[in-house]
């Protein structure tokens, strides 16, 4: 039996934070207390982990020298890592880091632990592991055990995007838009999280544009994708917001070296960790973000061969962003370095 672990989280009122407690105990992580860190604001406030209430104490300098912490999830923005962050890790505490700031730091391992749960091992020059965009979590679920047969060489995504991969004022933000709408006044609705009124519509930018075009949410998806697999694939992504509350979905076109069957993939993606295979078109069954929140798996479905090429395979991917592609991933990796140092 592990030995239990003392955690703390940073960022623990937010979307992500309260997620990485539920999946803490539905993985039945052994923990011995929970250090729940916020800003000013939140101190006071309670977290309930196990049937137990911890109060929450505000993030700053000496809260890492004064308490013993195993294991910190950091979730508050990358602000709050690049200060906060190394001071943990200098305290003798492994750092799971779920923002963008040292995802492409050479020095740090970026970790999907069905795809490279071996650089885990590299943590400990310096204390931290990063966990990829959330987007980047459930595409590599699915590469990585076609590269693994086929030899993955390029691949092209449209993201769409739910409102909570914007934290909890995005899903607050839809909600009230669509308040708007059904009081007839969308029209005078402004929005402040999204650049434009996410209800009733579709926004083909998420983050900043840079200069080549893309944006910095599709430059993650690309070199993230290349550090996780460790192999220069092409890869173009466009990524777009959608009226949706919660659960990412990934439109793929994967070109492979080799000449590709759809039953061949449906059988190898079925039998790949952590994801679901629902490909029954018959009976109209396809993932979709309706029935795939609040869970723990990358579905996947839709799968069928390119009509003029024989290397080329296209396919459907749905996952619960603030689980899959943050806390799940985060507590995952805990559980695997547990494995691994034990």
């Amino acid at each position: 039996m592990p030995k239990k672990q003392r955690i703390a989280i940073v960022g623990a009122t937010g979307a992500v934070g309260e997620e990485i407690l539920n999946v803490l105990d539905e993985l039945d992580f052994p923990v011995e207390n929970i250090l729940p860190l916020a800003s000013a604001k939140s101190v006071g406030n309670e977290v309930e982990f196990r049937q137990k209430y911890y109060k929450v104490q505000e993030l700053n300098e000496e809260v890492f020298k004064n308490n013993k912490i195993d294991i910190a999830f950091f979730s508050a923005g990358s602000e709050i890592s690049k200060k906060y962050a190394k001071i943990a890790a200098k305290n003798k505490a492994l750092v799971i880091d779920n923002t963008s700031y040292f995802r492409m730091d050479e020095d740090i391992p970026l970790v999907v632990p069905e795809c490279n749960s071996e650089d885990i091992k590299l943590y400990k020059k310096t204390g931290i592991i990063a966990n990829p965009n959330c987007s980047t979590i459930q595409m590599v679920h699915i590469l990585k055990p076609l590269d693994d047969i086929f030899d993955l060489q390029r691949v092209d995504v449209s993201t769409y995007q739910a409102a909570s991969g914007a934290g909890k004022e995005g899903m607050k933000e839809l909600v009230e838009a669509m308040q708007s709408f059904f009081a007839f006044k969308l029209d005078e609705f402004q929005s402040k999280t999204f650049p434009y009124t996410l209800a009733l519509n579709l926004i083909p930018q998420i983050d900043e544009f840079v200069d080549n075009g893309y944006t910095k949410e599709e430059l993650k998806m690309i070199n993230e994708t290349q550090k996780i697999l460790h192999k220069k694939i092409d890869i173009s992504a466009t990524c777009v917001r959608v009226p949706v509350l919660r659960s990412h979905s990934e439109s793929l076109t994967l070109h492979f070296k080799n000449e590709v069957s759809a039953n061949k993939a449906k059988e190898i993606l079925k039998n790949a960790p952590s994801v679901v295979l629902i490909d029954d078109i018959k009976n109209k069954k396809y993932p979709m973000p309706l029935f795939t929140s609040d869970t723990n798996e990358t579905y996947v479905g839709r799968i069928r061969e390119d009509i003029n090429h024989k290397n080329i395979l296209h396919l459907w991917c749905v996952a619960d962003q603030i689980r899959v592609g943050a806390a799940t991933n985060a507590v995952r990796i805990a559980q695997k370095y547990l494995e691994l140092t034990k």
